[in-house]
């Protein structure tokens, strides 16, 4: 829980788009020190230009999230700059698509290295940071934020190597929240899951590997693809306004963190049909035409 931003630093990657960039936003509006993360250039640059012009102190660097070394450069490159930092946001995320049964070798090292790896990442190196600083501070106060994804609570069909990824992260996140509370009443946990929300991640491939190339999206891939992108186009919650619950969570302690609230039936259907040791429910039981429209794609 923090309380006042004020004047404390904020580390916040995949900050050139998306939920990154709208909470950077805000950072800077309620005056913290930006650490800013992307491993795209030209949106991490714009991003630290326009946090500058805003008066912001500014550290940006380009890191690929899923790789420990570069990681463990940034997390010296922050202690040294700023010390430990009092809110991180793990937010760096890529979509991918398509039958479980199709995704390559490359797409599950490339979803699970920045989804879940630069979580994992994040939390080992910054939070031995935090708590070295709420040691010595009593009055010291920090938060961590994970992205995670409604897909992280539900499995839709269709996309299992981004679900995998995102279940995950809900549980390293529930598991932090636990560890945290044993150890100190100095630093919280939030974990977010939006639904559909407009951001970048419709566009993951720009930042695909160069090992990746040469590999080409199969049918079902691009079905997924097709449909997800429908889905985030239209959706009607805006990332400015997700920024804003992430911030609003992180000043009350709430760990759950949702952009669509009324999502959370499907939640409340698969744990039913879980307590029941019941076949999963059926995913488009609210919306049977988008099933049908998937089923006759796969199957055509």
């Amino acid at each position: 829980m923090i309380e006042n931003f004020a004047g404390k630093t904020a580390v916040l990657t995949g900050a050139g788009s998306g939920f990154g960039l709208e909470c950077a936003r805000i950072a800077a509006q309620r005056g913290m020190r930006l650490v800013l993360v992307d491993v795209q250039p030209d949106a991490l640059d714009a991003a630290s230009r326009e946090m500058q012009a805003a008066g912001c102190q500014v550290l940006a660097r380009r890191v690929d999230v899923s790789d420990a070394r570069q990681m463990e450069q940034l997390a010296r490159d922050v202690h040294e700059q700023w010390g430990a930092p009092h809110l991180v946001f793990n937010n760096a995320g890529v979509g991918s698509g398509g039958l479980v049964w199709e995704n390559s070798l490359a797409d599950w090292q490339w979803v699970l290295g920045v989804n879940l790896w630069g979580v994992i990442h994040g939390v080992r190196l910054f939070t031995p940071m935090m708590l070295q600083a709420a040691r010595s501070d009593p009055q010291w106060r920090g938060h961590i934020v994970n992205t995670a994804s409604m897909a992280g609570l539900l499995n839709p069909p269709n996309m299992g190597v981004y679900n995998v990824s995102k279940h995950a992260v809900v549980s390293l996140s529930e598991t932090l929240y636990h560890d945290l509370s044993l150890v100190t009443g100095q630093i919280g946990a939030s974990v977010l899951c939006p639904y559909f929300v407009p951001t970048g991640i419709t566009r993951s491939e720009r930042n695909r590997p160069q090992a990746m190339d040469g590999e080409t999206l199969t049918a079902s891939q691009r079905i997924n693809a097709a449909m997800i992108s429908k889905a985030v186009d239209s959706g009607r919650v805006s990332a400015p306004e997700v920024a804003q619950k992430v911030f609003d969570a992180v000043a009350s302690g709430q760990f759950y963190i949702f952009s669509h609230p009324q999502a959370l039936g499907n939640v409340r259907s698969r744990m039913d049909h879980l307590l029941q040791a019941a076949n999963p429910p059926d995913p488009f039981a609210e919306r049977p035409q988008v099933g049908e429209q998937l089923r006759a794609a796969l199957r055509g």
